[in-house]
């Protein structure tokens, strides 16, 4: 036994002499600068792919090697505000708060940022008061296109309603570093909303192109243009400061789609099933259907319509193939038919009238890809054209002109996707504003990391079921 205990010793005092002697290593001033300098070389020069940025060596160099800024002017300043307990609690507080958001900052530029789920367009795969982790490592962070701007803040300041976050001076190119892969079919993504270029400051939850199109058709296009603009506070945003919006990736560039009797085929394939998908049915029933049952099938009661009928109910409800497959089996329903949506949608002219359940066929445009161009289809590519790759464009009677000149072709300077909500007659998506730019996409929904039932009070709000729960 005695001798046990001193190989246990023996043991133990090697592992504690290795762990002093790679401490020792660790705080050799050498050792930090190299790996820190290593660090920096890969994250800011190489994968921010800035050449400038090696300058910044210079800067490792003097805090672990020379000192000289710590020396001269850094302790003069440590000096100063330590001369009394004031300006050290000032001194203290602001270092700290200055450290944590400059991390934070970095975290939210280059890595992940976390939303909550404000809607029910991707229910059931997502509802609302879904706390969310979104990778921005898996496509790659897109640098910001306004760096000048309140840190952690999207686009309105914090205790406003419409005071901008962001300062316009300086506008920098899309620029995206590499990622880990690429928008993949299927993919639930993250984008800037590409309809929110221009916004109506006083009513934000009414699209400016939605509202122009109304004031156009009641007073004519010049006439309704300047009512709309003279009656609201209207400005514009650059991409990464546009509204986040949050759908399913359903055609990637150089597919093609198309809609039938709301079945969605892509290649000309029906696309893959999404258990967790909704349509809304009219459910006749002769006798009302408690509220419990909805409930026991996690319908959504915000979202439920009804009305009395000579021979019962009428109701409207959003369900997945389950929730509909249960409902079948209940005894007071006598029949389910799926409701039908016939709103007119994207491109909104007079050679497409498609609907939400019956659209297309249409091709996602990809880079380097080229379209020709007629009067019939322009209108499918005229914002691409003009406001996603910054061309004039101008359509005077047949002739299509590009930066002045006649044109019949074009070619895309840019990928393009196709993102509809899984809760398919709820969701405000591609079939309305058309196709999502490769520069507004922000990173790829990965997990629910806590999840709150906004109609309910702690601690029952808790949906302990969804959290930590992979996003399909």
């Amino acid at each position: 036994m005695a001798e046990n205990n001193t190989t246990n010793k023996t043991v133990w005092q090697s592992i504690k002499e290795r762990w002093c002697a790679i401490k020792g290593f660790l705080k050799n001033k050498w050792v930090k600068f190299s790996i820190f300098t290593i660090i920096y070389l890969l994250w800011f020069v190489l994968w921010l792919e800035n050449i400038w940025m090696i300058l910044g060596v210079a800067l490792i160099y003097d805090a672990y090697i020379s000192k000289y800024f710590s020396r001269y002017v850094w302790s003069k300043v440590r000096a100063f505000f330590k001369r009394n307990s004031l300006l050290s609690t000032i001194y203290d507080w602001g270092s700290a708060i200055v450290f944590a958001v400059v991390v934070a900052t970095l975290i939210h530029i280059f890595f992940f940022q976390m939303y909550v789920i404000p809607s029910p367009s991707m229910e059931k795969t997502l509802v609302e008061g879904d706390y969310i982790y979104v990778s921005k490592l898996a496509y790659g962070p897109q640098m910001p296109n306004t760096p000048i701007a309140f840190p952690l803040v999207h686009n309105i300041m914090p205790f406003s309603t419409s005071a901008k976050s962001f300062s316009d001076l300086w506008q920098r190119p899309y620029h995206r570093l590499k990622g880990f892969c690429k928008v993949e079919r299927n993919d639930v993504v993250v984008f800037n909303f590409p309809a929110g270029d221009t916004v109506m400051m006083d009513n934000t939850q009414w699209s400016y192109y939605d509202a122009l199109r109304e004031y156009e058709y009641q007073f004519g296009k010049e006439e309704g243009r300047r009512r709309l603009h003279s009656e609201h506070k209207i400005i514009y945003r650059p991409v990464d400061k546009r509204d986040n919006y949050i759908k399913r990736c359903v055609a990637v560039p150089g597919d093609s789609l198309v809609i039938v009797d709301a079945e969605l085929f892509v290649n000309k394939l029906p696309y893959e099933s999404i258990p967790q998908r909704q349509y809304d049915y009219r459910v006749e029933t002769t006798a009302p259907i408690a509220q419990s049952a909805f409930e026991e099938m996690g319908i959504n009661l915000q979202y439920i319509s009804f009305q009395p009928t000579d021979s019962g109910y009428t109701y409207l409800l959003p369900l997945t193939d389950q929730m509909l497959s249960q409902l079948k089996s209940r005894p007071q329903v006598s029949s389910i038919t799926r409701d039908t949506k016939a709103n007119l949608v994207f491109p909104y002219d007079t050679f497409h009238q498609w609907t939400e359940d019956n659209f297309g066929p249409i091709w996602v445009p990809k880079k380097g890809a080229t379209v020709t161009l007629t009067p019939e289809n322009i209108a499918l590519y005229s914002r691409i054209i003009d406001v996603y790759e910054g061309n004039e464009l101008k359509i005077q009677g047949e002739q299509i002109l590009i930066n002045g000149k006649p044109s019949d072709s074009y070619t895309f300077k840019m990928d393009y996707f196709w993102m509809m909500g899984d809760n398919r007659h709820n969701s405000a998506d591609s079939r309305y504003w058309g196709f999502v730019p490769e520069d507004h996409i922000v990173g790829r929904a990965e997990f629910i990391w806590l999840s709150l039932d906004p109609n309910k009070s702690f601690p029952s709000n808790i949906r302990w079921d969804r959290m930590f729960t992979k996003i399909r």
